[in-house]
């Protein structure tokens, strides 16, 4: 069973939330807390959204641009959640890619991509490869570049505690692979980092 065989269990999540806010010493009837269950119900209905979609679908759209140069869009901001602990990691995301043949899609799709991978319990490095997978089996590209940077609360605000740490995965293939290439574009993704 793949994860959009599954529905969304809206009542389970606010039974669990009771649940939680019990487990850890509150009282879910109190004010300030009567509504929370079904607040976070709505809540992670929309965080997790990307469980119920397949990202490729975007990347179906495509034109004849009449060009095989580099298309990178930077800063993709994203907000996901880490499987292990259910704590938000947030960031940027640089995806790019060089076309075959002159092929592309729109650069919104590429945003829309990563979002719909974003939205799911995730680990950043699955996170990476499944944007990268996606636009290279779809789109067929000669490379494809995607580099990520977030920082997760399950180091900022629990563990080690270290907040504004970045963590940073890419994934490449095609021609972004070889030597100088790969060089190339990584000094463009970021290269012009803040």
């Amino acid at each position: 069973m793949s994860l959009t065989d599954r529905a969304y269990d809206a009542a389970g999540v606010e039974q669990a939330s009771r649940d939680l806010l019990v487990a850890v010493g509150e009282d879910p009837t109190r004010e300030g807390l009567a509504d929370t269950p079904s607040r976070m119900a709505r809540a992670w209905s929309e965080i997790l959204s990307g469980m119920t979609e397949d990202p490729r679908e975007h990347l179906r759209t495509q034109f004849h641009a009449g060009t095989d140069e580099l298309v990178l869009v930077r800063d993709i901001t994203f907000y996901s959640v880490c499987e292990h602990h259910l704590l938000p990691f947030y960031g940027r995301a640089h995806v790019g890619y060089i076309p075959r043949g002159g092929v592309v899609t729109g650069l919104s799709k590429l945003a829309r991509v990563v979002e719909g991978y974003a939205k799911r319990p995730q680990v950043q490095e699955r996170l990476t490869a499944q944007v990268a997978d996606a636009i290279n089996e779809v789109l067929h590209p000669q490379g494809v570049i995607v580099v990520i940077e977030a920082e997760h609360m399950c180091m900022s605000m629990r563990g080690v505690t270290k907040p504004g740490s970045s963590t940073v995965t890419s994934a490449l293939r095609g021609i972004m692979n070889d030597g100088a290439t790969r060089s190339e574009i990584m000094a463009l993704v970021l290269g012009g980092q803040r």
